[in-house]
């Protein structure tokens, strides 16, 4: 069918399949790209576009209904419009991974263009169709409000401050992200490139006794179908524990619905489509292993060879068994705590491209280097072979630090030897990656008459799903911090990961800790009505102090903020009957004995400063952090400092995006870079230094759990914080109230809108975010039934910085990353049980105002 579209004012004349959407024909006919595809069901709105004056879900829109309509895309907009929504969007601080941000851009122009200054309510109702996972929404608010002063002539674009410490200096990434330049992966085509689609089986335990893929080979426009066999390598991958099987093999069990048996690559996205119905498996259905306790049962089939516990984790500290018999009052409850999706906005995507006797892949994740050693081992080549480049990544939280698409489409590129992409679609980014784990605490927690605590005993059995991804580690955090930030003499803590058939768990935002913080708030909670103290008393007086000791018996330092953070929030939550109030902390850094290195270099090249480093950024603004940290060092403004991240080729490895510690760790080894450059900048100019590196490193080094020394440095720092959640007179939450302990503020305004991004996310754990299973399958597998909040749910918040100081690395910078969302349950919580009186043990809440609407 030919169609004749009006697009950005120009007639583009397209042949298109009759049932294509407009969408399709936008990226991949007109490689106009600004419209992102991120869940294709019309949800999370990131490919709003404007046509018949009218905003439009794109990948819902039927390209016959656009023939004769006009079509404004994000690339059409006029250039007095992009100058303003890019300056108001990065002055705003509304631009994090920036995947949803055109979609965002488009719905504002259409509402300031009916409506030139709209209140801020009228915003959020406009945008109520729109997700964002990073930013909180209220950043966005502000944008638009912002954007609208400008193109009334009310404020006048400008640059920002210039870069430095604690300076709000507008990130370089954020206005390609608002204007939609910025690349994405499934952006991307190459001349020869064919489209990579996974076979997977419809249940989550299964013999695979044959496949055939005879038929499939034989569809139009497919290239090649690959099995198991097929793999030149080694077939078991995993970030730590090589567990995973890259494809299963005849004869093998399949562990959950997320397995892939067969690969296909053809010469068209709909074609590798249509092939994979034609690959025939014969296979016998097998009882899913569906919770932990089933599995740990006498006479469980075994899922992994090693069998079925994953790992155990014990904590130990005085003798808390003694201690209890002591205590004035002791509490004892089990709590339970469920999957969630991380739902980022931006799919998996990968596209493979052979060249130079070896392999280019191009990806979106949290850590190449950690990609390029499994796809090295997998395709059995020389780590000089392969070469991973990360492009913009919209959005993690963990959930990008596994293998995913990235090794399909590299197998199918090299069998091929022409270039493979190869993107989930939405359901299967659900089905697939890992989720946060699902946890069940029992915890007793005792304290004398005064309310000091004095001993607390906890199990925790988290079930990891089918395979280990980072499981044994998120067990070992959620087990160190299931103290919360108190100090506590007599500590006895076990932890249990146990595989199940279920999706497989691991990192997510907080890892694991805001499953065990859920649990010790709310004991707290119930400590101080039993002593009489008002919540905020009974954490006052058990908060960290220099001094006091872990339950891992590290030393708690000068830098801990925890006492700050609980007076900057006092007095709202005095002010309110109906306030919870709940304190964290986190660990900075891998820690744990664990190997843990920054590393980046300052090439000196045409008169500029290049910061190469392996590190990725997921939107939290890592690239401006080094650009403020090299200026603060050297004195060079921005303006001759770039940035160049994530090439396995080009940047030296700095570890993956995970455990907050970027900031610090590749903070701090730029840093020391830059120190080498200001040293040798005294006396020369850039130019006299052309063709210099100056390289930077810091090893964190740390103790495993159970070091025998009698105070081990667990981690190399810790970040505090304390939330306090109000309620208004119908039971919702009407105000946030945030203050975190950050060491040393590089960049506030990028600091801000994380933490309230992580309070959302927050907020959905605690209110609305579920991940019910059946036999091991997803009964949600929309974007649009997880239960994610939108701009006119999301309530005001209030966030204190607190500059305590931090450790001596990075200009003492912590980082805040995974904190930000891992007291909001707890504070939410604590505000429910304030006021009803009734004690709820599982999130998300039940018997909550949003419970009963979700119902």
């Amino acid at each position: 069918m030919h169609l004749e579209l009006l697009v950005n004012g120009q007639r583009r004349g397209v042949d298109t399949p009759d049932d294509a959407t407009l969408l399709e024909i936008l990226r991949e006919d007109l490689r106009l790209t600004g419209a992102k595809n991120g869940c294709g069901e019309g949800t999370c709105g990131a490919c709003t576009i404007i046509m018949g004056g009218k905003t439009v879900r794109a990948c819902r829109t039927p390209v016959t209904k656009a023939a004769g309509q006009e079509i404004i895309t994000i690339e059409g907009l006029t250039p007095r419009e992009k100058e303003v929504f890019a300056w108001a969007f990065t002055a705003a601080g509304a631009v994090q991974c920036g995947f949803c941000t055109p979609g965002m851009v488009m719905e504002a122009k259409a509402l300031l263009d009916r409506r030139p200054d709209p209140a801020e309510e009228e915003i959020r109702q406009a945008f109520k169709a729109h997700l964002c996972r990073c930013t909180g929404y209220q950043k966005i608010i502000d944008a638009v409000r912002l954007a609208g002063q400008a193109l009334r002539g009310e404020v006048i674009p400008g640059q920002g401050e210039p870069a430095g410490m604690g300076r709000a200096f507008l990130r370089p990434d954020a206005p390609p992200k608002v204007l939609g330049e910025a690349v994405f992966v499934d952006d991307m085509q190459v001349p020869g490139m064919l489209y990579g689609a996974v076979r997977r089986l419809p249940v989550a335990r299964a013999k695979v006794k044959s496949i055939d893929i005879t038929a499939a080979r034989e569809q139009p426009g497919v290239v090649a179908v690959l099995t198991a066999a097929d793999i030149p390598g080694q077939r078991y991958q995993g970030h730590i524990f090589k567990d995973w099987p890259a494809l299963v093999a005849v004869g093998e069990e399949t562990r959950y619905v997320g397995d892939a048996l067969a690969l296909v690559a053809a010469t068209s996205y709909r074609a590798a489509r249509a092939a994979l119905d034609f690959i025939k498996v014969d296979y016998e259905e097998l009882p899913p292993l569906t919770s932990p306790e089933a599995s740990l049962a006498p006479g469980a089939p075994a899922l992994h060879p090693k069998g079925n516990l994953l790992s155990e984790t014990r904590v130990r500290k005085g003798d808390p068994e003694a201690a209890l018999q002591s205590c004035a009052h002791v509490i004892s409850n089990t709590y339970t705590t469920p999957f969630t999706e991380h739902a980022f906005l931006e799919p998996e995507s990968a596209l493979a491209v052979p060249e130079n006797g070896g392999l280019t892949v191009y990806t979106s994740t949290q850590g190449v280097y950690e990609i390029h050693t499994q796809l090295v081992s997998l395709l059995n080549l020389p780590p000089d072979k392969v070469r991973v480049i990360n492009k913009f990544v919209g959005g993690g939280f963990g959930g990008k630090e596994d293998l995913s698409v990235q090794h399909h489409a590299a197998l199918l590129a090299w069998a091929t030897g022409k270039p493979v992409k190869l993107t989930w679609t939405r359901q299967e980014s659900i089905l697939c990656h890992p989720k946060r784990h699902a946890m069940t605490i029992t915890l007793t927690t005792g304290c004398d008459a005064a309310g000091n605590l004095v001993a607390l005993v906890a199990d925790l059995l988290a079930d990891t799903g089918a395979y280990a991804s980072l499981g044994a580690q998120v067990l070992e955090r959620a087990c160190t911090h299931a103290t919360g930030p108190y100090r506590i003499p007599n500590v006895s803590i076990r932890g249990r990961a146990v595989y199940t058939n279920n999706p497989p768990a691991g990192a997510f935002r907080g890892f694991g800790v805001p499953q065990s913080n859920f649990a010790m708030e709310s004991q707290m909670n119930l400590l101080a009505a039993a002593t009489g103290l008002s919540p905020w008393e009974i954490r006052w007086r058990n908060a960290l102090e220099p001094g006091d000791t872990l339950a891992t018996r590290q030393v708690v330092g000068e830098d801990v903020g925890i006492k700050e953070t609980l007076l900057a929030v006092k007095e709202v939550f005095a002010g309110s009957p109906q306030a919870g109030i709940a304190c964290a902390f986190k660990n900075v850094g891998l820690g744990v004995g664990t190997p843990d290195t920054g590393r980046a270099n300052l090439a000196v090249t045409g008169g500029r400063v290049k910061i190469y480093t392996g590190a990725a950024c997921m939107g939290q603004g890592l690239e401006s952090v080094l650009i403020q940290i090299v200026a603060e060092t050297t004195g060079l403004p921005a303006e001759v400092i770039d940035c160049v991240l994530s090439d396995t080729a080009l940047t030296p490895d700095a570890g993956c995006t995970t455990a907050s510690r970027q900031s610090l760790f590749t903070g701090e080894a730029t840093r020391r870079a830059a120190v080498a450059l200001a040293a040798a900048l005294k006396g020369h100019t850039l130019a006299e230094l052309e063709g210099q590196v100056f390289r930077g490193e810091f090893n964190g080094v740390t103790d495993p759990i159970n070091s025998t020394r009698a105070h081990p440095m667990t981690h190399v720092g810790y970040s505090y914080a304390t939330q306090v959640a109000l309620l208004d007179e119908a039971g919702r939450v009407s105000k946030i109230v945030a203050a975190y302990d950050i060491g040393r503020a590089i960049n506030p305004l990028n600091l801000e809108g994380q933490i309230e991004g992580g309070i959302v996310m927050g907020l959905g754990y605690a209110l609305t975010e579920d991940f019910p299973l059946r036999d091991g399958i997803p009964e949600r597998q929309t974007l649009g039934r997880l239960g994610l909040l939108r701009a006119h749910q999301a309530p005001a918040m209030e966030v204190h910085l607190i500059e305590k100081g931090g450790t001596p690395y990075a200009y003492g910078a912590k980082g805040v990353g995974e904190l930000a969302s891992i007291p909001t349950a707890a504070a939410v919580a604590g505000a429910y049980y304030r006021r009803d009186g009734k004690l709820r043990l599982s999130l998300p809440l039940v018997d909550t105002p949003y419970a009963r609407s979700a119902k």
